[in-house]
């Protein structure tokens, strides 16, 4: 594991996270998101990042934090087109 410091002036450390001892996992969850939405990180690695249990527990967490996927109506035709393809359908 790697360890990060940052510092705060204490008003706003207190401010961000109540009680103070979450705010390591605050700053985690900002990364974690900002990762995402970067294409930085996958699902998979945000997941595993904050230690979360399911898929489901994840598209929670990034919905919260207004993590989307970029996903468009394009992409979307694209992956029908493909499953028919590999389905036969």
């Amino acid at each position: 594991m790697t360890h990060v410091a940052i510092e705060l002036p204490e008003d706003l450390a207190v401010r961000l996270a109540s009680p103070p001892h979450e705010l390591s996992h605050v700053v985690l969850e900002a990364i974690a998101a900002q990762g995402y939405r970067s294409g930085k990180l996958t699902h998979a690695e945000v997941q595993r990042m904050l230690g979360l249990v399911s898929r489901w527990e994840t598209d929670a967490f990034l919905k919260r934090a207004g993590a989307y996927l970029d996903y468009s109506e394009a992409d979307l035709e694209h992956d029908i087109t493909i499953s028919h393809q590999i389905t036969g359908r």
